[in-house]
Order: structure tokens, then C-alpha cells, then sequence
């Protein structure tokens, strides 16, 4: 959520720089100064009327304690409506709270000054590619006929038991998955991040601290009896932990991650680009997340960038870098970029990872701050990024590296899953 000092002393660069995100603020902004106006009116009503009240209240006791209790008791008589007044302020200032709050949550986060203008993905930056794609013969085949063939992945039977876009992961497959988890789990720790295992299901307030809330309860999976969500991604719970707190400065910066199974309705999803392991329902992800000082924010971004792309290069997998465009990132970023591999039986990229920056917008939400020494407390940037989602590594994997004895497991997983050929 933006800041409201912020919004009031640059309500133009508000609205100018929501507009890379194609949204239009002026209206909300508008709203939002009217009734911040209204409060701060208010307030000074209150504080004067305070004041007249404590000033009242000294003068009683002097004519008291000067024998004047007629008059003490006239002057007592008299702040019986300035009572009422405050009880009125404060009952109006709390309703101009909660109006401001519901109109601000309305507003994205502002992007960054280098995100690039644009509406669709297709007008997204790409700033690296690395890698070669691999020549496969004419008997390649898509990662679903490749699951079927050697029986790793049952799509049909996670069909009849829950729907579609849950599968089922057999053999060689399971141990795949759980190959690759561990493989991110340890890099994560060797490049110092804190492994934490959260819970899957949240409560409203950590769905609000990271944005996924009013925003996008209809892509979350819902328990009605018990108002929990199944977590989308291991984000919500990892940077909720820090909800409300005041961290020391010198315990900066704060570097988690953790393996959950993650859960998205994906509305709307549907045609060929939901094949097999395109887009699921139910997938396993690992996700690093850092709290940093504003000052050092978007140095960590470029780190953990780099990060994720060195586990690309040790899957041996091309990928490609992209900047996210203002039309393509989340309500809470202020610079994403995503990563992309290539699918060689597809013949298309495919998104694996998206790293953001959020700066201040969850930590205000989350109430978030960290302080040094006796300073005032400030709000830390939060950062998060997929390190990394498995379905469409796992599809990338099993595509460009099949050939006539099966599907050949990158070096760096064989300790992992202890067999070094699907077949």
C-alpha cells in the first residue's frame, strides 16, 4: 500500500507513474486528498478543542483551591459540550481512517523508472538470453506424451481425483520432483538463506500484508468455514512472519526461503498453453525472499537475479531474462523480471521464475520497519522471487534432454535422484 504522506505531497507523480501500469489514478487520488482533508480538519478540530478543554481543566482546579466553587463549578458545567465535541471528532476522524484506507488499498504499487511502457507481454524487455537450444530429432515429443511413455506422470488419474490441473507423479517422477527441491533447498542455504517450512493456509491479514488481498482473492482457493486461504505462493506466510514488527537494523538483511506446494484457481486459464505441466492448480515451488534497507533494495534484486540464473545454468537449461512492462507486472511490484527457458519439443518459452522488488508497498501494509540505534523506526523494502517453480523446469527438462535411450538427468541432479537416465 502507498504511503499517504507520499501520495499527498506528490499526488501528480502518483498518478504519472501509475499510468506505466496503465492504470488510472487520478479519481482514487482525488478521493483519497478529499478525505485526507477532511481528517486533517477534523484533527485540528480535536486538538484545539483538547486544548481548550485542558486549559478549562487547570483553571478549575486554581478556583478551587481558591475557594471560588461557584465559579469552578459554572466552568465545569460549561465543558460538557466540548466533551461531546471530541467524542464527535474522534468518531469522525476514525470513519476518514477507514475511508482512506479503503480507497488507498484501490492503488497499485508505483514502478520503478525503468520499467518499460506496454499492455501485454509481448511488449515485455528482453535484456539476456544464454544457452543454445538443443536439436531434437524428429521423433521428439512434448513433455505429457514423454510422462505418458515412461509413466512418471499421471494427468488422468488427477483428473478423477480432484480435476484437472492436478497430477499425480509416479517413479522416477516423484523422485524428480523431490530431487529438484532438495537441489534448490541446498543451494538456497549455501547462498545464505534461511530455510523456514510455513504453513500452506493463511489468514486474511497475511493475504492483505503481501497484496494478494483485496486483489486477487478470486485466484486463491478458499476454506469458507475456517476464512483461510491456501497459500499461491510461500511469499504470503514467509514475509508475514515479520508482520507488525520493528526489526534492528543490524539484523539486516533478513534472507528466507522455503519449499511449499503452492495452489492457484488460475481463472480464465485455458487452450494449448495449459498442456501438461503448462500451467497447473496444485505445484511445488521454493521461494527466496529478503527484507533489506531501502538503500541496498535494488542491489539485492539484481543478486538474487543472478541467483536463480545460476541454477539455470547448472540445469543446463537456455533461458532468457525478461523486464517486466508495466501492463505485465503485479498489482505490488515496482520492477519484476522474469525468467523463461526454453521448451525445445514445444518450441516456446516458458516462465519459471519472477524475482520482484516491492520496496515499501508490503511492508506498509505489513507494518513492517526496522530502526538503528534510537532512530525512528522506517519501513524495510521486501523482495521475493521463485528459485524455482518445478512444473515447467521439470517440462523443459524432460523435452530438451530426451533422446534414444530416454530422458537424459542433468549431472548436477544424478546425486539427488540417484539414477541418471529416465526410461
Amino acid at each position: 500500500m502507498l504511503e499517504l504522506a507520499y501520495i499527498r505531497r506528490n499526488p501528480e507523480e502518483v498518478i504519472s507513474r501509475l499510468a506505466t501500469k496503465n492504470f488510472d489514478a487520478k479519481p482514487i487520488i482525488d478521493e483519497i486528498l478529499a478525505i485526507d482533508d477532511k481528517r486533517r480538519s477534523a484533527q485540528k478540530s480535536l486538538d484545539d478543542t483538547l486544548a481548550q478543554l485542558n486549559k478549562a481543566s487547570k483553571e478549575i482546579g486554581e478556583l478551587y483551591k481558591a475557594g471560588k466553587r461557584e465559579e469552578a463549578d459554572q466552568l465545569k458545567a460549561s465543558t460538557t459540550q466540548w466533551k461531546q465535541d471530541i467524542t464527535a471528532l474522534e468518531a469522525e476522524m476514525k470513519k476518514n481512517e477507514i475511508e482512506l484506507q479503503a480507497k488507498a488499498v484501490l492503488l497499485p504499487n508505483t514502478p520503478h523508472s525503468s520499467v518499460p511502457k506496454g499492455k501485454t507481454p509481448e511488449e515485455n524487455e528482453i535484456i539476456h538470453t544464454e544457452g543454445t537450444a538443443p536439436e531434437l530429432g524428429e521423433n521428439a515429443i512434448p513433455h505429457w506424451e514423454l510422462a505418458k511413455k515412461y509413466d512418471i506422470i499421471d494427468f488422468e488419474t488427477g483428473v478423477k481425483l480432484t480435476g484437472a490441473g492436478f497430477p499425480i507423479y509416479k517413479g522416477k517422477g516423484a523422485r524428480l520432483q523431490r530431487a529438484l527441491i532438495n537441489f534448490f533447498l541446498d543451494k538456497a542455504r549455501d547462498a545464505g538463506y534461511l530455510e523456514i517450512e510455513p504453513p500452506i493456509l493463511i489468514n486474511e491479514d497475511s493475504g492483505f500484508g503481501t497484496g494478494q488481498l483485496p486483489d486477487k482473492e478470486g485466484q486463491m482457493y478458499f476454506v469458507n468455514e475456517d476464512k483461510l486461504y491456501l497459500i499461491p505462493t510461500a511469499e504470503v506466510p514467509i514475509t508475514n512472519i515479520y508482520r507488525d514488527m520493528i526489526l534492528d537494523a543490524s539484523s539486516l538483511p533478513v534472507k528466507n526461503c522455503g519449499y511449499t506446494p503452492c495452489f492457484r484457481r488460475e481463472a480464465g486459464s485455458y487452450g494449448k498453453d495449459v498442456r501438461g505441466l503448462n500451467r497447473l492448480h496444485q505445484f511445488d515451488k521454493v521461494e527466496i525472499v529478503q527484507i533489506r534497507i531501502p538503500e541496498d533494495s535494488y542491489v539485492a534484486l539484481e543478486e538474487m537475479r543472478e541467483y536463480i540464473a545460476g541454477l539455470l545454468r547448472e540445469l543446463q537449461l537456455p533461458f532468457r531474462i525478461l523486464k517486466l512492462c508495466g501492463g505485465d507486472m503485479s498489482f505490488a511490484s515496482a520492477l519484476t523480471f522474469d525468467m523463461e527457458v526454453f521448451s525445445a519439443a514445444q518450441k516456446r518459452w516458458l516462465e519459471v521464475s519472477s524475482v520482484s522488488n516491492f520496496e515499501t508497498f508490503q511492508s506498509n501494509r505489513m507494518k513492517l520497519r526496522y530502526k538503528k540505534d534510537k532512530d525512528k523506526p522506517v519501513l524495510a523494502h521486501t523482495l521475493n522471487g521463485s528459485a524455482l517453480a518445478l512444473p515447467r523446469i521439470v517440462a523443459a527438462l524432460l523435452e530438451n534432454n530426451q533422446d534414444s535411450k530416454g530422458v537424459r538427468i542433468p549431472e548436477m541432479l544424478v546425486p539427488y535422484t540417484k539414477f541418471e537416465y529416465i526410461n
